[in-house]
């Protein structure tokens, strides 16, 4: 596909979404349910005080919570108007915001909330083309939509924010690898005892650097507190995934793809690349076939881009809300529960693909 045609494209399918942006507004936690998320972020801060596209060599810790609005479908984000007055009720609002001056406040306040939520946390990272605000009430969004377990933490890496910028944030990927390697260790010191980490797109690329770095270095005690990796859409090469996941050694368990041959995003940017497929578009497991992961494939689920059908989708959301019981996401024997998913089941190995398929208790539901 001529390189030209491909931007085209690549703007497109991307561009077409209005922009997030950050709208702080107290009186909306009386209206929305408020979803605490904190963070650490890669950005440089801008001259209007918010963490823009720059790379910045600190890593800024903070928390932001976040109002999910009542008027929503699952799946559904509603960014503020940049012209007009929110209106709480359906949109996405921060209602509160905290900066910490230092690695040690930040471990503080995040250990108070871990003590609440039983030692488990969450760390998402964001994937191309995000600004701090999107990738922020993604993963407000998403927790809360399949109502993840445990303390919520942001990794936000300095993303251009643009359709075209891909090639800056694959370098960016590569330079926010300490970031995110720092992050995960501070939520381990916090006094994290299961952490989980889910990353979208080309966050799963920067993750599966990190997860790397940390094994090679040997940390054993945060890798011991790795309870599960979930990457979904993951815009990483498969041979380079493959020697990620050697040098790792062990992967964390449970250890879970999900992927779609409808991907309009994976398969642009396989075409970018030269390559047929990327790790989350792959048509089936056997070029995985050594390595102990589960991949579901979600494309009867994919709609549009295809992009983020596990975030996007409100069949999907429900079914997997439903059929997994929330705690069995820190669960290790994912292999034992499988045939609870509707869809076919293939084993190459030590690889696991299940092709997930509607039900219609779903379709039901979602009709009414």
């Amino acid at each position: 596909m001529p390189r030209r045609l491909i931007v085209l494209i690549l703007t497109f399918v991307i561009a077409c979404a209005p922009r997030g942006q950050l709208i702080l507004d107290p009186q909306a936690a009386s209206v929305g349910e408020v979803q605490p998320v904190f963070f650490g972020t890669t950005r440089e801060v801008d001259e209007d005080r918010t963490f823009g596209t720059h790379r910045s060599e600190i890593t800024h810790y903070g928390r932001f919570d976040i109002s999910i609005p009542p008027d929503r479908k699952a799946g559904e984000i509603k960014y503020p108007p940049r012209h007009s007055k929110p209106n709480p009720q359906v949109d996405f609002l921060t209602t509160a915001e905290t900066l910490f001056s230092n690695e040690k406040d930040f471990r503080n306040n995040l250990h108070r909330n871990l003590i609440d939520n039983g030692g488990e946390a969450v760390i998402f990272v964001h994937g191309f083309n995000n600004n701090f605000a999107e990738g922020l009430y993604r993963v407000a969004q998403f927790s809360h939509d399949l109502k993840l377990p445990g303390t919520i933490v942001h990794y936000s890496w300095p993303s251009a924010a643009n359709p075209l910028g891909y090639v800056y944030d694959r370098d960016s990927a590569l330079f926010a690898r300490d970031g995110l390697e720092n992050l995960i260790n501070e939520v381990a010191n916090a006094g994290a005892t299961r952490i989980l980490v889910v990353a979208h797109s080309m966050g799963a690329a920067l993750s599966m650097e990190a997860l790397r770095q940390t094994s090679i270095r040997g940390n054993k005690k945060t890798l011991a507190r790795i309870g599960g990796v979930i990457l979904i859409s993951p815009d990483i090469d498969v041979d380079v995934f493959r020697e990620q996941a050697h040098a790792m050694g062990k992967l964390p368990q449970p250890f879970v793809i999900f992927g779609s041959n409808r991907d309009k995003v994976l398969r642009i940017s396989a075409g970018l690349t030269g390559q047929a497929a990327r790790l989350g578009s792959i048509k089936d497991v056997s070029s995985l076939a050594d390595l102990n992961v589960t991949f579901l494939d979600v494309s009867n689920f994919s709609e549009g881009a295809g992009h983020f059908t596990l975030g996007d989708s409100a069949a999907l959301l429900l079914l997997m809300s439903r059929i997994i019981d929330i705690n069995s996401a820190f669960e290790r024997d994912l292999r034992s529960r499988v045939g609870l998913l509707p869809g076919a089941i293939l084993t190459v190995q030590n690889a696991t693909e299940i092709v997930l398929a509607p039900v219609g208790d779903v379709a039901v539901e979602l009709t009414r």
